[in-house]
């Protein structure tokens, strides 16, 4: 054994208190396009078959190789998966960040690196494990292109080794990947065996951060928002979707293509029951969707903000013409191009009273791949039930990466809701039929479908101003007489929304959220617990707001309101709809393209709280 080697094996024996069993952060520094990605992904799922509650965040550049790339995966055995500051293991295989990337690691951490070149002392503080990745792949592959790849597999068999990982997970997962490519099995296979040894011989392992198998995520799935949206639309009775390519949002679509080739082929025919248009532009898309839920199908278009932005004047002539449809809006950092492939809650307001004039949309909020699924399935619904756009707000932190949570469920016997729509029997039964005459005092009118009959209940849409008959009209009057009964469907639209999830227990202070930042909440509250501080949860869940979002915000004296993005645009909607004081909310935000972490969070409350009242102590 080297003298190196074992300086750093005497040094990862030391006993450490921020971190241990099945509760750390791992963090892999890489070059985009060098193949690490499938051996990160590999680390990560592993340890979720080991059972244990895993959240991997892959923090990749907009390029398409060269630039830096990161995957950070926490490890929690409580479920506390937001992110977490501080890095406890950095596995920094990229000479170009790799003074940066060893900074971040927290006193008495560890670093993994490529020993193959020498690396200067950069912190005497952390723990160096220094393996020859290129060296060994050097020696033991013969083909240039295998060579770069294995150095990936090769640490991932050193952190199976260092961490405790069930090796036979690992080379099962291997045996899936590859099956079918069976002359892939066995060099993958050595790679991680070469790794696995080599951390052996050379260090103590395992390290005082490891993992022990678990049953918290045992009976949960791994899954991404966008992949559950994809399959959320086959489910909700999608037939029509139109699209242009856009990060984040790209994988909506392409999931669904996926879903709809395994469940929309008639197995009789082998006929295809879905429609998948790639338009020219983000306009034409959202104007085909329109036209597709005009025409009767359900139909939806995935973008990001800035294909949102050309498709305001469509959405406000499906709003004002009132044809559903639905659009999945996973955000990114803006405006202009931003940083396409970092992640923002930065369009709230812009998609709320999208398009131009008093317009109003309704709004989703899914915070986890089980409510993607189950949101954009029921979007169909409440566009159908509404005869309006429905817009679904995700955002890439949630779209593009994995997270634990739920299996998801359907149930067989449940039956699309279409709304109010009359057939032809119904439309012979009628003395007059005005598309846009409110008979039920809702705000919500009747539609026919194209074809429903030969000559009664033509489905006219005018996008410009007209009367309940649909006929044109310059009248002020009856102009302001529609838009009123808009605003009455609009006001009413919470019944069929999902309500907010509300914890509250008494406290003087609440937080309010929405979304991702949902992921950090639970760690907060254990963080306040363990001080005595007592804090109320409101996370809201749709747009328009419910009734109880008002009653929340003013049953507490202060309410912390929580979101990814520069200028409160949540709290200005609270202002704006609710009439909340603005004096009792104070704002937390964070927008600098990764996801808000509970530290962050804990941190401007803290510094909000110049005491801790007798009221709010808690037993310890």
């Amino acid at each position: 054994m080297s003298s190196r080697s074992q300086a750093a094996s005497r040094k990862t024996g030391k006993t450490r208190k921020t971190a241990g069993v099945n509760n750390f952060v791992v963090k892999f520094a890489n070059v985009n396009g060098s193949g690490s990605a499938s051996a990160n992904n590999l680390f990560a799922k592993a340890i979720f078959r080991m059972g244990i509650p895993v959240s991997p965040h892959n923090i990749f550049p907009s390029n398409i190789q060269g630039l830096p790339t990161w995957y950070e995966v926490r490890v929690n055995d409580k479920g506390f998966l937001g992110r977490r500051e501080g890095v406890d293991l950095m596995v920094a295989v990229n000479e170009q960040t790799i003074v940066r990337d060893i900074e971040s690691v927290i006193p008495d951490g560890f670093v993994l690196y490529d020993s193959s070149k020498a690396l200067r002392p950069i912190r005497k503080d952390v723990n160096f494990l220094p393996i020859p990745l290129k060296d060994i792949c050097l020696r033991e592959f013969q083909h240039p292109g295998q060579r770069q790849l294995f150095q990936n597999i090769v640490y991932v068999g050193a952190l199976a080794a260092l961490l405790d990982i069930d090796f036979e997970i690992l080379t099962g997962m291997i045996s899936e990947q590859f099956r079918g490519k069976e002359k892939l099995i066995l060099p993958n296979v050595h790679a991680l065996e070469l790794g696995y040894h080599y951390a052996r011989d050379y260090f103590d392992c395992p390290l005082p951060i490891r993992l022990r198998p678990s049953r918290k995520a045992r009976g949960k799935i791994l899954m991404d928002g966008n992949t559950a949206i994809g399959l959320g639309c086959v489910y909700g009775g999608a037939t029509v979707a139109s699209w242009y390519p856009l990060t984040p949002s790209t994988s909506v679509v392409e999931a669904y293509g996926k879903y709809c080739k395994r469940l929309r082929i008639d197995p009789g025919t082998g006929k295809r029951k879905f429609a998948i248009v790639q338009a020219e532009d983000e306009l034409a898309a959202i104007g085909i969707a329109i036209g597709a839920g005009w025409n009767g199908a359900r139909a939806f278009t995935a973008s990001s903000g800035p294909g949102v932005s050309l498709m305001q004047e469509f959405l406000g002539l499906a709003y004002f013409a009132e044809v559903p449809v639905v659009l999945f809006n996973i955000q990114r950092v803006g405006p202009s191009t931003g940083m396409p492939t970092r992640t923002q809650q930065g369009d709230l307001l812009s998609c709320a009273f999208a398009s131009h004039g008093d317009t109003r949309q309704v709004l989703l909020f899914p915070s986890t791949p089980k409510e993607c699924f189950e949101f954009a399935a029921d979007s169909f619904d409440i566009a159908d039930r509404l005869q309006t756009p429905v817009i679904v707000m995700s955002d890439l932190e949630l779209g593009m990466n994995e997270h634990v949570c739920e299996p998801l469920e359907w149930e067989d016997a449940r039956k699309y809701d279409r709304g109010k729509v009359l057939s032809g029997e119904q439309l012979e039964q009628l003395e007059e039929y005005g598309r846009y005459l409110d008979v039920d005092g809702d705000g919500v009118p009747w539609r026919t479908l194209p074809g429903a009959h030969p000559e009664r209940g033509s489905y006219f849409t005018r996008g410009s101003s007209h009367d309940a008959m649909a006929a044109y009209t310059e009248d002020g009057n009856v102009y302001a007489e529609v838009m009123d009964r808009l605003a009455r469907k609009f006001a009413g639209a919470g019944k069929v929304l999902p309500e907010p999830e509300i914890h509250a227990g008494g406290a003087s202070r609440g937080m309010v959220y929405f979304g991702t930042t949902a992921g950090a909440i639970p760690e907060v509250q254990h963080k306040f617990d363990k001080r005595g501080v007592r804090l109320d949860t409101l996370r809201i869940r749709s747009y328009p707001f419910h009734d109880a979002v008002s009653r929340f915000i003013e049953e507490h004296e202060v309410v912390y309101v929580i979101e990814q993005n520069r200028d409160a645009q949540l709290k200005s909607l609270l202002k704006i709809d609710c009439g909340a004081n603005d004096e009792k909310m104070r704002s937390v935000l964070s927008y600098n393209g990764v996801v808000i972490s509970a530290d962050q969070i804990q941190a401007a409350i803290l510094a909000d709280l110049p005491e801790i009242p007798e009221q709010e102590q808690v037993s310890a």
